[in-house]
């Protein structure tokens, strides 16, 4: 059975090596002019893969570009990635350990069973290495999209703080700008290191501040940020009252966190009671079932 496993996945990576042999990467073309010419500067070599990954990481690495081009990862994984800071060939090095592993893992479960003297049919392993080969291809997606959630749930805290300080900055009498750029270097951790870099880049670049930050929300998929650009935009184009504007983007921005702790609460408690509905169950089946063993035997 083991064998025949071990046999199958190698002809699978023969006919995915064969493939992409026939269909080989394409070439960046600014590699393509550089080979073209002799005097042009080398090329600065890519950044390393996460170096702090997981041994899975470092086991599936060699099957990453594999999964490359076959599209992946995809755009809202990339979001995610954006998110987090990690590389993508991380992500899809995980994607293809782990399938191998779960794989792997029921027929030497089998096999050390069959060796104990246990006999277990060769299909259970069969359709256990399937299902864990499937789960294992959609669990790191899983992490990463949870993972991803929360550090958005954690900025969007940042940004309701970042606004009030934006309005307590022009209640002063600073501009949009001087008001952005002030509570931006205010605060510390990752949301507003982010918010600084959009505003840096705005400044270096000679753009307005609020397309920088549009920018920032469109990548990493966080509306709020968006639909404060377009606030400030408004401000900045039609003179609306920004002061006005801002503080109910606040509120909304915190309702909508609050909406969403009601909701994990709830999630939470349903979970909960899971347990107890489960035992009640089985307290329920065991007083039951001497008697429907008796009326079954009575005839």
């Amino acid at each position: 059975m083991t064998t025949a496993l071990l046999l199958g996945l190698g002809c699978g990576l023969g006919l995915l090596a064969l493939w992409r042999g026939l269909r080989p990467p394409r070439t960046a073309l600014a590699a393509q002019l550089a080979r073209l010419t002799p005097t042009a500067p080398p090329l600065p070599a890519p950044p390393p893969a996460d170096a702090d990954g997981s041994w899975t990481a470092r086991l599936g690495r060699p099957l990453a570009p594999v999964l490359a081009e076959l599209g992946l990862p995809t755009r809202s994984m990339r979001a995610d990635l954006a998110v987090l800071g990690r590389a993508p060939e991380r992500l899809l090095a995980e994607k293809a350990a782990t399938p191998l592993i779960g794989a792997l893992l029921p027929p030497a479960l089998w096999f050390l069973l069959t060796a104990g003297g246990l006999a277990v049919a060769w299909t259970m392993p069969l359709w256990a290495s399937l299902a864990l080969a499937a789960a294992g291809f959609i669990v790191p997606d899983l992490a990463l999209r949870n993972q991803a959630n929360q550090r958005r749930a954690a900025f969007r805290q940042a940004l309701a703080a970042f606004l009030d300080l934006v309005v307590i900055g022009l209640a002063g009498g600073a501009g949009v700008e001087a008001a952005l750029t002030h509570a931006a270097t205010a605060g510390t951790g990752w949301s507003f290191e982010q918010l600084r870099r959009a505003l840096d880049t705005a400044q270096l670049t000679r753009r307005p501040p609020w397309t920088s930050l549009a920018d920032l929300g469109r990548r990493l998929q966080i509306p709020e940020l968006v639909e404060l650009a377009a606030t400030v935009t408004l401000a900045g184009t039609e003179g609306a009252k920004i002061r006005t504007s801002l503080t109910a983007k606040a509120a909304a921005v915190r309702a909508h966190q609050l909406a969403d702790a009601e909701a994990d609460a709830q999630a939470a408690t349903e979970r909960l009671s899971l347990p107890l509905v489960l035992l009640f169950g089985g307290f329920l089946l065991l007083l039951g079932y001497p008697a429907v063993v008796h009326v079954l035997t009575a005839f």
